[in-house]
């Protein structure tokens, strides 16, 4: 996930901070994700309102909030046992 320069605006914006000031100030700045892009304002405005007290706490929450396009591919896992009815490849123990 990559901010593309906006986080050092965020460490530079005076705190406290609502998530509002925040969409209206850097909304439409675009976080580059794993596949796709999302803006600012699209993670924030999902979460609802809420005041931050550092740079850190927006960095934290967008982590946390953006979509599903952030991770490799959905669902899967490598380390799970198939799933009962599922054929998979036999586990083997170290």
């Amino acid at each position: 996930m990559r901010l593309n320069g906006t986080e050092d605006q965020l460490a530079t914006h005076e705190y406290p901070a609502t998530s509002g000031e925040l969409i209206d100030a850097y909304g439409d700045a675009r976080i580059e994700l794993q596949n796709g892009s999302e803006t600012i304002g699209a993670v924030l405005g999902r979460l609802g309102s809420e005041t931050f007290h550092s740079a850190d706490d927006v960095w934290m929450t967008l982590r946390g909030g953006v979509g599903h396009e952030a991770v490799g591919r959905r669902f899967y896992s490598d380390r799970d046992a198939p799933a009962v009815g599922e054929d998979g490849p036999e586990q083997v123990s170290f």
